[in-house]
């Protein structure tokens, strides 16, 4: 059955961040937006009407994480990136089995709901938890199982043979699946230093063929950063010569970038997923964001994992994106309230090469976030620029209230409706308490 959503004010997130007052948005019978725009525009309509008080704007879309180490979250929290991921996390994650995945997966997409968030973008093992776990909450995920050839990976199998399971699932089900399309499939080659050359070429291929995502952490370190560039040119380089930059490919971090580095990613429309939060947590380096965007670069906003992150608030990695591009460059102005809203919407689906989430338009999904405009960071909601300021830089997460994935509500005055949240913490907390005793 078509519904017709009302609210006092809607974000579409088009390219102009437009700002529409007495908004309607109706909601088809196959969870898709038939119509959106100002109620005396709107067309005659005998559809159910679910009338909202406070603000609507699309689901936001976190283009780079790990969500299944919610039950890691906190591990070696003050190391640097490579022995942490070495020294602390591969050996933690070396004791997880699919059911734990599930677990810190379950948890971890309630808290991304919570947030707004209705779109993630995993790179983890395990990959039927991780789906499972995904359609179970009700939100939807791009999923990128995990590739690697590094010490203790093998026993999950060689890089050729995570390749082909990959390639094997989406020759089975397609790209897209589930319920409204939820589940998108795609690679994850985990690093350049991670695998051998004709591994990246190899995916490339894989993915070429299949028109799928590849989505692999690019020059995170500078410690990564020099062992490659040493031998191949530069990561962004790698890359360019192993094919990936010719097909869809989102580049996670791309912080360590030479001038060169940033005009290739831009030249070629590469994704960028930018994760201030992490890249600052492991002391990596800060990612030139608005160097990427002028160049051509698609880029969105990513959390990365809880377990270096360390929280799944992707508006707390939107004002960290907006701080550091203004001290970077020393422009008040680099990435204005609005540039930082589209980062983690519309800019974000593009990064992914959708057009489909992220935004509020006819034939997009109804991936829906309502805003509580009684929240005090809202001093004045009926000016266009301060109600966007507010949302952004005071409001976020805490003003979520419901959230929609597809039409289905799936956050209902900040709680779960397809999952039991107190269960879901209990399972992940006692997966955490069986690592740290065993660690």
């Amino acid at each position: 059955m078509t519904v017709r959503f009302t609210a006092p004010v809607a974000l579409t997130c088009d390219a102009e961040c437009s700002v529409v007052r007495d908004a309607v948005v109706d909601v088809s019978d196959d969870g898709r937006l038939a119509w959106v725009g100002p109620r005396a525009q709107a067309p005659p309509s005998d559809a159910p009407v679910r009338a909202l008080p406070g603000l609507l704007l699309p689901g936001l879309v976190n283009t780079h994480c790990h969500t299944p180490m919610t039950v890691l979250r906190g591990m070696g929290g003050d190391l640097p990136l490579m022995e942490w991921l070495v020294g602390v996390m591969w050996p933690a994650e070396a004791l997880l089995d699919g059911d734990d995945v599930r677990a810190g997966m379950v948890a971890g997409g309630i808290e991304l709901l919570r947030t707004g968030c209705t779109t993630s973008t995993e790179m983890y093992f395990f990959t039927d938890a991780v789906v499972d776990a995904v359609l179970a909450v009700g939100a939807r995920a791009v999923v990128t199982p995990g590739i690697i050839a590094a010490p203790g990976w093998d026993r999950l199998g060689t890089w050729e043979q995570m390749r082909d399971e990959v390639s094997a699932r989406i020759d089975a089900h397609g790209l897209r699946s589930g319920p409204a399309e939820r589940i998108e499939l795609g690679y994850g080659p985990h690093a350049a230093y991670t695998l051998p050359a004709a591994a990246l070429s190899s995916i490339a291929e894989h993915a070429a063929h299949r028109d799928a995502l590849v989505h692999i952490h690019v020059a995170e370190s500078a410690q990564e950063d020099a062992h490659v560039r040493e031998e191949f040119g530069s990561v962004p380089a790698l890359l360019e010569s192993s094919g990936l930059l010719a097909g869809r490919l989102l580049a996670a971090h791309s912080v360590q970038l030479s001038d060169d580095d940033v005009a290739l990613l831009g030249r070629r429309g590469a994704g960028v997923a930018h994760c201030p939060g992490s890249n600052g947590k492991l002391a990596a380096g800060i990612a030139r964001v608005p160097a990427l965007r002028a160049a051509g670069a698609r880029v969105g906003l990513g959390t990365d994992g809880p377990a270096s992150g360390d929280d799944l608030d992707l508006w707390h990695q939107a004002r960290l994106a907006g701080l550091l591009a203004r001290l970077g460059t020393g422009d008040a102005a680099a990435l204005t309230a609005a540039d930082l809203l589209l980062l983690a919407t519309r800019d974000g689906a593009a990064a992914l090469g959708r057009t489909d989430i992220g935004r509020l338009a006819t034939g997009a999904w109804a991936d829906l976030v309502h805003v509580d405009l009684q929240d005090p960071a809202f001093v004045d909601p009926d000016d266009d620029a301060q109600l966007l300021s507010n949302l952004v830089w005071a409001g976020g997460a805490r003003a979520v209230r419901d959230v929609w994935v597809a039409g289905e509500q799936v956050l209902d005055a900040g709680e779960p409706t397809r999952v039991d949240a107190a269960s879901a913490l209990a399972d992940a907390r006692a997966v955490a308490r069986r690592l740290l005793a065993r660690v």
